[in-house]
């Protein structure tokens, strides 16, 4: 943290104390990423449908955020997410600063910058993005995304409307043309990439492999927060969405 010479990582300086939240489609990613990363005093993993309701994302985020700061322990609260639908703008710091990735959501931290998951979605718009995380959840298209759909509407609607909503979400990924699958090196990538590749072939898409860049979410994880790639979130301020290339950025609340 380039404001306190205390934090962070450099020649002079030592590891924060860290709580961190992060969204279950990092899980594997963490588990690689953070060996050794005893500063790491507190973790919490959260539900990936959280990303369906951006104001129970904020909630339930929230609530750990003040569980944490009352930890006396705690230095900083570092968050593996990115503005996921604005579900975490309006996140407010307490005691301890809040750090977050300049990023849109996830697959910024897989590519490991904004600039370069810019470039890949300018090269190829039709790109539709998996990951282990998402493959796990289901929650990428392909067959047994369908099937999990048709259940999850049968439970709510008759069966005119199920078949109408499907057709919707085949509609919608009617428009992509390529499966586009990042992977950080974990144990379970070439599992992962088997399904991904399944779902391609099932839709009529082509393929592509890519093994993403680690440094984003390492430097998230060590402490290395640089302005440019993280917003830091003071005590008594409130994460904010900024709409320009920052993503982020930080309001002061009243006293």
């Amino acid at each position: 943290m380039n404001t306190d010479n205390t934090l962070g990582v450099g020649s002079e300086q030592r590891l924060p104390k860290i709580a961190l939240l992060a969204c279950s489609v990092f899980e594997s990613e963490i588990a690689l990423h953070a060996v050794g990363a005893e500063h790491i005093v507190a973790r919490r993993m959260f539900d990936i449908g959280l990303h369906d309701r951006p104001e129970m994302m904020r909630k339930t985020l929230q609530a750990a955020v003040d569980e944490l700061d009352r930890e006396p322990g705690v230095e900083a609260i570092v968050l593996a997410y990115g503005l996921c639908g604005r579900g975490t703008a309006g996140l407010r710091a307490g005691r301890q600063p809040l750090v977050i990735t300049r990023a849109h959501d996830c697959f910024t931290v897989f590519m490991g910058s904004k600039e370069e998951y810019a470039r890949r979605q300018a090269a190829c718009p039709d790109c539709y993005y998996y990951s282990p995380g998402w493959n796990r959840a289901r929650r990428v298209p392909g067959p047994e995304r369908l099937e999990a759909l048709r259940v999850e509407l049968a439970a709510r609607f008759d069966e005119d409307q199920v078949e109408f909503l499907i057709e919707n979400e085949k509609a919608l990924w009617a428009v992509r043309g390529h499966a586009l699958f990042v992977d950080l090196g974990t144990e379970d990538a070439a599992a992962e990439a088997k399904y991904a590749r399944g779902c391609a072939d099932g839709l009529g898409w082509t393929f592509e492999h890519l093994r993403g860049d680690p440094k984003l979410l390492h430097d998230l994880l060590w402490g290395a927060w640089d302005d440019a790639r993280f917003q830091v979130v003071p005590p008594g301020h409130t994460l904010a969405h900024a709409v320009n290339d920052a993503i982020f950025k930080t309001e002061k609340r009243d006293a």
